[in-house]
């Protein structure tokens, strides 16, 4: 089931399957700037992440001495939400632990997802809360994937909120490399990184440690379109490998996937977040339509 919610500026579409985003209209030029889900490039739109964001080595985790089977970017994508409360431009969804969630991910939780409208922008709220006796350990992350020109992706720039060269962690078969040997070094120019087929050769580009707060999409003329704003400590880049694929990703995360030469248990994964019983993780990020 589909909701509305909408201001002078914007009009959203939100599904209760996935708490996904289904829609960024914007009414004063009737253009929609989020993708709206061709299988031939992307079946997807702007997928939440949880409980885990990117690829487990080998499909799996161990907690307690139990291996648990897990696909990539958890679950609660492909799961209905409920929706909790609605108002003329915000809404909440609520998806709590269950027998089904359970077999395969061990801790009792409360995952909610909001949206709010701000004149022209979308604030994107999670909360996250630990409804069970021991330590619950989760990552969580955005999947957005916004419209470029047809045809014209490869004219378009990403713009970043810094002019130092940024770091790529990249990824090896769908994990982090051990050393940053698969893209490694980004350079910009003045801040502008032009969009190319070939950033995307070994699949996302993935800036973790703060790089970088913003993202700007920009066509040809470098005038930013959709501003991501994001306090998290990743962020992951990423359109198919493929010509003239009419979107690209900005994707704030608070986890990644594994390591090539991880071997630990759940409790040791790399930039996971942990709860202790009653506790509550909040967070959010936004999205400028220019």
């Amino acid at each position: 089931m589909n909701t509305s919610i909408e201001n002078e500026n914007l009009k959203l579409e939100i599904s209760t399957f996935g708490a996904e985003l289904q829609k960024i209209e914007n009414k004063k030029n009737g253009k929609n700037y989020l993708w709206h889900g061709d299988k031939a490039f992307w079946g997807r739109r702007a997928p939440v992440l949880f409980p885990f964001v990117g690829a487990l080595k080998n499909k799996e985790y161990c907690y307690h001495d139990k291996v648990y089977q897990m696909g990539q970017h958890g679950f609660a994508r492909d799961m209905e939400f409920e929706l909790l409360e609605k108002t003329e431009n915000g809404c909440w969804y609520v998806l709590n632990s269950n027998a089904e969630t359970l077999e395969k991910y061990p801790f009792e939780f409360c995952l909610k997802i909001g949206y709010e409208l701000q004149e022209n922008k979308i604030k994107v709220m999670w909360k996250v809360e630990n409804q069970g006796a021991q330590t619950m350990y989760f990552s969580i992350g955005a999947h957005p994937a916004f419209c470029v020109p047809a045809e014209q992706r490869e004219e378009c720039y990403l713009k970043f909120d810094t002019v130092n060269s940024l770091i790529n962690t990249g990824l090896e078969n769908g994990l982090a490399p051990v050393k940053n040997e698969v893209n490694g070094k980004i350079d910009l120019e003045n801040g502008y990184l032009k969009i190319a087929p070939e950033l995307f050769k070994q699949d996302a580009l993935i800036l973790e440690n703060h790089q970088v707060q913003e993202i700007s999409l920009c066509l040809s003329d470098k005038k930013p379109y959709v501003t991501v704003k994001f306090d998290t400590p990743l962020v992951g880049i990423w359109s198919p490998y493929k010509e003239n694929c009419p979107f690209v990703c900005i994707e704030p995360w608070y986890g990644r996937c594994d390591s090539v030469d991880f071997e630990g248990d759940l409790e040791e994964r790399k930039w996971q977040q942990e709860l202790k019983l009653g506790e509550k993780f909040e967070a959010e990020y936004g999205i400028l339509v220019e």
